[in-house]
């Protein structure tokens, strides 16, 4: 056509012109699909990414493709102008601009078609590296911790590490400091991922994130089956030496099903993760995890925030800024009196510790959890005492076979120890404890999140010799103010909702008006063990009758189904045993007795008190030689004070003498 063209070329050839642009932007399409398979299939592998040039041709494809299908848009309006045979014009200027647009169009798609002829359309990759993360200043004392879990990790047999810890305590940032590491030292590894799990992810989530890391995103990889992009992702992984870290797992992550190669000694990658849940370490095959746990250095800084790194920040940001000894002595009566008042508590420590809460199975495991705030602070909670209230609020039905309703005890607390919502003793594996910044969760769990404060009175072992202040008892559900100093209660409160009373180990206790008890239709649970109390009436009569060693009217309290008196002046004698028999709830009883004789004949005529009574202290002042006593199924512990003998009768003892 030679290098110009007239202005009749431009019109009179213009539908010729448009059937050449036309087959040859076919053939550009074809080239450009060709060398986009071959870069796709090279890069797949993850070791290998395309060459600029490629990347650059093809970002002209890409263009021209776009300004091709503007052209072609108006060709059937530009081919109409045309008259006389293609000689002349309805608009000769406009026909001109446009037939001259053609041919510029498909000199430079011939060009791109020439330009696409590709021998190498990649070249490798560089070795990807981790990512380092910004981390806030490390808790005094983590280093050590740090430095024990990169050597467990270094180690060739060890491909699968799981930290496991109760919320707040430095999972997190742990595992960051692992990846920053891994980002400083390399360690030969190709490709390090950091993967945020929480709660409710999902395979196609974590696919996706992972995904990305390896390059293979996209519309059309998103679109994929879970098993297709599996099947991507293993074959990336396969042929790499990678570290996986699983950031706050709430259950177990099927690794296989997410495409990712199982970390061995043979490939020697490694998977690490964090999680609330010990139960969920062993369901993803760690049967040694790590217990990320509090420095001791640093629980001598934390003081009343009990070493928790979640609210050493945050109490730490808002004391900052504060002065005087005053504001620091007013910010630890707080923290010791009602932390949930601290500034920043309610709004970022316990929303943050309440996920361990809401991840339990049930309302049995959450409600017995609740429960255990009722003790004080740092207190050693005997497991099976814990149980035996669980079992008399109802949480625990315990019907005829007391083991199979200890074993479900047992099943719960281990489900909140391996939570980290409960802590199991060093020295006595027959207690647990709870630390204070969870036990304040669950008291603000309890109160409704902070909204109804009143509905567990809870000032256990707070040194209180009156019982507290109520403004409105009908909303109170739990009292629990054992240990304190109390002598004498003189409130009759209006209790419709109250279950629990715990008054033990007041040891001053004297007086109990006649009226405290005389509206708690529901109460199911009364512990008065470890007083000087003599006697109380539970009458509706006002009678002037006290300081008796006898419990008068006990049986207008229809709902009890667990009443404790170990080492009060109380006596289990013929009047009381009659009143425990009107209690048809009755399920739970520890009492003291005097007449052992008498105690036999009366048990022989009720065998039902013989199932409640489970725990006996004899305070005769000769010892017991010979004691009859019927079949007692319920009996567990039996002592002797002048002796100091104790009976634990085995689970098959039908009695014994």
């Amino acid at each position: 056509m030679g290098g110009c063209f007239s202005v009749s070329f431009y019109v009179h050839n213009l539908a010729e012109n448009l059937a050449s642009l036309e087959k040859a932007m076919g053939m550009l399409k074809a080239k450009r699909d060709d060398v986009q398979g071959r870069v796709n299939r090279e890069e797949f592998t993850g070791h290998r990414q395309k060459l600029a040039q490629v990347k650059v041709w093809l970002t002209s494809v890409l263009t021209i493709e776009s300004q091709y299908n503007e052209l072609l848009n108006t060709s059937e309006l530009e081919l109409g102008r045309l008259c006389l045979c293609g000689f002349c014009s309805k608009n000769m200027k406009l026909s001109c601009s446009y037939g001259k647009k053609v041919i510029v169009m498909l000199r430079e798609v011939e060009s791109l078609i020439s330009q696409g002829e590709f021998d190498v359309v990649t070249d490798a990759a560089p070795v990807a590296e981790g990512e380092e993360l910004p981390i806030q200043s490390t808790v005094v004392g983590q280093e050590t911790m740090l430095e024990m879990v990169w050597n467990r990790l270094m180690e060739d047999r060890v491909g699968l590490v799981g930290l496991h810890g109760m919320g707040g305590v430095g999972k997190t940032t742990l595992l960051m400091q692992i990846n920053n590491r891994f980002s400083e030292r390399g360690g030969g590894f190709d490709v390090v991922i950091w993967v945020v799990v929480s709660q409710n992810a999902t395979v196609h989530k974590i696919q996706g994130i992972i995904g990305e890391k390896l390059g293979l995103g996209g519309k059309e990889w998103e679109e994929k089956s879970e098993m297709k992009r599996g099947q991507d992702i293993h074959n990336v992984l396969r042929k790499k030496k990678f570290v996986l870290l699983l950031d706050d797992i709430w259950e177990k992550v099927n690794l296989s099903t997410i495409g990712v190669p199982y970390p061995s000694k043979v490939n020697g990658s490694k998977v690490v993760f964090t999680t609330r849940s010990r139960d969920v370490c062993g369901r993803m095959g760690v049967d040694d995890p790590i217990e990320v746990h509090i420095p001791e250095l640093a629980r001598k800084v934390a003081g009343k925030c009990r070493g928790l790194p979640l609210a050493l920040n945050v109490i730490g940001e808002t004391m900052a800024s504060k002065r005087s000894v005053q504001e620091w002595r007013r910010a630890v009566d707080v923290l010791t009196s009602s932390a949930t008042e601290f500034s920043g508590m309610e709004d970022e420590i316990l929303p943050i510790l309440k996920y361990s809460y809401d991840s339990l199975d049930g309302e049995v495991t959450k409600s017995c959890f609740l429960y255990c705030s009722l003790f004080p602070e740092d207190d050693l909670i005997d497991k099976e005492i814990l149980i035996e209230y669980w079992i008399g609020e109802g949480f625990i039905d315990e019907k005829e076979v007391r083991e199979m309703a200890l074993n479900q005890g047992y099943d719960i607390l281990g489900t909140l120890v391996r939570a980290c919502l409960l802590l199991e003793d060093d020295e006595d594996e027959r207690e647990v404890k709870m630390h204070d910044v969870v036990r304040d969760m669950a008291m603000w769990i309890a109160s409704d999140l902070g909204k109804h404060k009143e509905r567990c009175i809870v000032q256990a072992r707070a040194g209180i010799r009156e019982i507290p202040k109520v403004k409105n008892w009908k909303d109170v559900r739990r009292i629990s103010l054992m240990g304190n100093n109390i002598r004498t209660i003189s409130e009759s409160p209006d209790c419709p909702e109250l279950t629990t009373v715990l008054l033990q180990r007041n040891h001053n206790l004297e007086e109990i008006s006649d009226g405290f008890f005389q509206s708690m239709p529901k109460l199911l649970v009364l512990d008065l063990s470890y007083n000087v109390l003599r006697g109380l009436r539970v009458d509706m009569c006002n009678l002037e009758t006290r300081y008796l060693e006898r419990l008068e009217g006990i049986s207008e309290l229809s709902s009890l189904r667990t009443l404790k008196l170990r080492d009060s002046k109380v006596r289990l004698d013929t009047s009381l045993m009659k009143e425990l028999q009107l209690l048809q709830h009755i399920e739970y009883i520890t009492v003291n007795i005097s007449s052992s004789t008498l105690v036999g004949e009366t048990l022989f005529d009720d065998p039902r008190m013989g199932r409640c009574i489970k725990k006996v202290w004899i305070r005769e002042k000769e010892p017991v030689k010979v004691l009859v006593l019927p079949d007692l199924d319920g009996l567990f512990e039996w002592e002797d004070e002048a002796t100091r003998l104790r009976f634990l009768p085995s689970c098959n003892t039908p009695g014994f003498q």
